[in-house]
């Protein structure tokens, strides 16, 4: 299946490129951290078990032709997370997820990343109305999703949890941030 979004985009600090199984070390920091898994996985994971998480967030890009990115420093290469498209089987709609790798938070590269996101999925999958599925007590997660324009729109049960669904609006100018795509 050709994938439907870039594979690759660049903004101003960081490089998010398509997510690959060569950045599950660095992932792997994500997922052992009790702190990082809490509105995630619910607890840290075990190697083996953050080895397959990764795996499917690469099936995800073979499954709808896009997926998440792995959000990289410009300047170093240095992996500080994920972002990117995410709408597995029980999710209630495609959204827009980030994740960030202990140590990298508060930095704006959540914002950054899911600005060129949105910007990016504007441009190639205007048909998509994008959510961020949020559970009730991830008050950052939250916060990020109001820095970014989004609306909460709904709550709902969602795996046992009260979960908030944001709607976020295609920017008027997909060329608002100065994204950049790359056709590698």
């Amino acid at each position: 299946m050709p994938y439907k979004i870039p594979q690759s985009l660049t903004t101003e600090r960081l490089t998010l490129t398509k997510i690959s199984i060569d950045d599950w070390p660095a992932l792997h920091q994500f997922y052992k951290d009790i702190e990082s898994t809490r509105y995630t996985t619910g607890r840290p994971l075990s190697e083996g078990e953050s080895w397959r998480i990764v795996a499917a967030l690469i099936g995800h890009w073979e499954i709808h032709g896009h997926g998440p990115y792995t959000l990289k420093l410009k300047d170093s290469n240095t992996v500080v997370g994920i972002v990117g498209l995410w709408y597995p089987g029980d999710w209630p709609e495609p959204e827009i997820m980030w994740s960030l790798i202990p140590g990298y938070s508060g930095k704006g590269y959540a914002t950054e990343g899911a600005i060129a996101v949105r910007e990016m999925a504007a441009t190639y999958l205007p048909e998509l109305r994008l959510i961020s599925l949020i559970f009730e007590q991830n008050a950052a997660s939250r916060k990020l999703a109001l820095s970014l324009g989004a609306t909460l729109e709904r709550e709902f049960s969602f795996r046992d949890k009260t979960a908030l669904i944001y709607r976020h609006l295609a920017p008027l100018n997909p060329r608002e941030h100065n994204t950049r795509e790359n056709t590698d």
